[in-house]
C-alpha cells in the first residue's frame, strides 16, 4: 500500500507537466511513454533480467499499451480544455466503471453505497460545472466529455495491468511495465503521424520537462503502483489512486494560480466524497455475536 500511495502522489503530476511543455498532446503523451518506457529497459538490463512473457500475458500487456495510450491521447487534450485539476478529478470516475464491471462481468452485488456514490459522483460534477450544460462554452463541454472517455480508458487499463499480473509465465514488474510503455510508445507514435503533427522539441527546457513527465509520472510512479496493484482488490486500487485527483486540483491551484468557487469547492469534495464511498467495502466484524 505505501508503494501505491507514493506512485499515486508522483502520477498526480502529470496534469502539470503536460500543462508546462510547449509541445502538442499527442507527442507529450508519445515522450512520455518513451522515456518512461527506456528508463524501465535499463533498469531490467542493469538486473540482468530478460522479458519472456507467456502469451497470455503478452497480449494483456500490449492490450494495456492500447487502452493507455487512449487514456493519455484523451487526457491530454480534455487538460489543455479544462485544466489539469478538473480533467484529472474526472478522469478518476473510474473507480465508478470498475464497480459496474465487478457487477456486470464478475458477479459481485450492487450495493446501496455505489448506486449512491454514482448519484452523488453526478451531483459532484454538475456544481462543479453547473448545471445547465448548453449555457457552458463548446470548448468546455468537449474538456468535459475527454475527461469521461479518458475514465473508460483507464478503467480498463488498470484491468489489463491486472490481468498481465495474472497466472502463467510473466516478467518482473519492472519489465511488465516496460514492455506496456514501449508499446504505448508505439501506438502514440502512429497517432502522431497520422494526425500530422510534429515529433520536435523546441526548447531544452521542454525536453527537460518531457524526461521528468517520463521519469516521475510514468517509470516510478506507475512501477510503484504496479507493485501492489495485483495484491490488492480492485477497489483498493481506486481509493488509493483517490490521492491523485486530490493532488493534481490542489497542484492546479498552487502552480496555475486557478480561481474557484465555493460551488466548485464544494463539488470537488461532493465527487472525491462519492469516489471513496463507492470504492469503501464494510468492515466485517469477525467476532462472535
Amino acid at each position: 500500500m505505501p508503494y501505491m500511495l507514493l506512485g499515486a502522489a508522483m502520477i498526480s503530476f502529470a496534469g502539470v507537466f503536460v500543462k508546462l511543455v510547449e509541445v502538442g498532446p499527442t507527442a507529450t503523451a508519445f515522450y512520455r511513454m518513451l522515456f518512461g518506457g527506456l528508463v524501465l529497459a535499463v533498469l531490467l538490463l542493469a538486473r540482468g533480467e530478460r522479458v519472456r512473457p507467456g502469451g497470455r500475458a503478452l497480449a494483456f500487456m500490449a492490450l494495456a499499451g492500447l487502452l493507455f495510450a487512449l487514456d493519455l491521447f484523451f487526457y491530454h487534450r480534455s487538460i489543455l480544455y479544462i485544466g489539469p485539476g478538473l480533467a484529472t478529478l474526472i478522469a478518476n470516475f473510474q473507480v465508478f466503471i470498475l464497480a459496474l464491471v465487478g457487477v456486470l462481468l464478475l458477479g459481485e452485488r450492487l450495493r446501496w453505497q455505489t448506486a449512491l456514490s454514482i448519484l452523488l459522483a453526478v451531483f459532484g460534477l454538475a456544481t462543479i460545472v453547473g448545471f445547465d450544460w448548453l449555457s457552458l462554452e463548446p470548448r468546455y463541454r468537449t474538456g468535459i466529455a475527454l475527461g469521461l472517455v479518458t475514465a473508460c480508458c483507464y478503467a480498463a487499463y488498470i484491468l489489463a495491468v491486472r490481468g498481465s499480473r495474472g497466472r502463467g509465465a510473466v516478467p518482473s514488474l519492472i519489465g511488465n511495465m516496460a514492455v506496456i510503455s514501449l508499446c504505448c510508445a508505439a501506438l502514440l507514435a502512429v497517432a502522431v503521424v497520422v494526425e500530422g503533427a510534429s515529433f520536435r522539441i523546441p526548447t531544452v527546457r521542454d525536453g527537460a520537462l518531457l524526461l521528468g513527465y517520463g521519469v516521475v509520472c510514468q517509470a516510478l510512479g506507475w512501477l510503484l503502483i504496479s507493485r501492489g496493484i495485483n495484491t490488492v482488490p480492485a477497489y483498493v486500487v481506486g481509493l488509493v489512486l483517490l490521492l491523485q485527483p486530490t493532488l493534481a486540483f490542489l497542484w492546479d491551484v498552487l502552480f496555475f494560480a486557478r480561481r474557484f468557487t465555493i460551488a466548485e469547492a464544494v463539488g470537488a469534495a461532493i465527487v472525491l466524497a462519492a469516489i471513496y464511498l463507492g470504492v469503501r467495502r464494510p468492515v466485517v466484524n469477525s467476532k462472535a455475536t
